[in-house]
């Protein structure tokens, strides 16, 4: 007796059911049963989309890497040419007081107010200088210092031990302790009567 169509369909469908089931059971455990293979023309369009990605990621990455370098340089060039903005701001009421004192000075004959005039005008520029660190060191009566003097000549002295600082013809200034001109300065020696003795 012949089957009918559907039963011959359904049982070579069964039959490939059990196969499937029987290499499921078959195979070692923790591996899975075969997948689709993938062509090799499917699998070179994959990695192309893959290396498209990453060269997409790479070029915006040195797009923003020169972009920071850019704007890194433009902030340090503003930084530089601003830099000393404050001191400046500082300075320009000292330049103010030095014209006054001039036009002060040119229409009147009173030295005592004139000079009263400059002494207040050292001293603000003195504080102005003052708030960046920028101060002046005295060195009449100390110890001779290579470091923060340089000597201009040399004067017997009997009164001060030798390589003592008996004169200073040019104040010496720091800027946060560091030495940014050292005071010309009179550095006395042992006089010949008390080199004799």
């Amino acid at each position: 007796m012949a089957m009918p169509e559907e039963s011959k369909a359904e049982v070579k469908q069964n039959e490939q059911l059990g196969e499937q089931a029987e290499a499921a059971l078959d195979a070692p455990a923790g591996e899975e049963p075969e997948t689709q293979e993938v062509s090799p023309a499917d699998l070179l369009a994959q990695k192309d989309e893959e290396i498209k990605a990453l060269r997409d990621r790479v070029l915006r990455l040195a797009a923003e890497t020169e972009n920071t370098r850019k704007r890194l340089e433009r902030e340090k060039s503003e930084g530089i040419c601003f830099a000393n903005e404050s001191l400046i701001r500082e300075l320009i009421p000292v330049i103010d007081n030095l014209e006054r004192t001039v036009q002060h000075g040119e229409k009147d004959a009173d030295f005592e107010s004139l000079m009263t005039g400059v002494r207040m005008t050292l001293k603000g520029f003195l504080g102005s200088l003052s708030k960046f660190g920028c101060v002046p060191f005295d060195s009449a009566g100390k110890p001779f210092d290579p470091k923060f003097h340089e000597a201009v000549m040399q004067e017997e002295s009997s009164e001060v031990p030798e390589n003592t600082v008996v004169q200073e013809f040019q104040r010496g200034y720091t800027l946060n302790d560091r030495l940014v001109r050292p005071a010309l300065v009179v550095v006395s020696k042992a006089s010949k009567a008390n080199a004799a003795d």
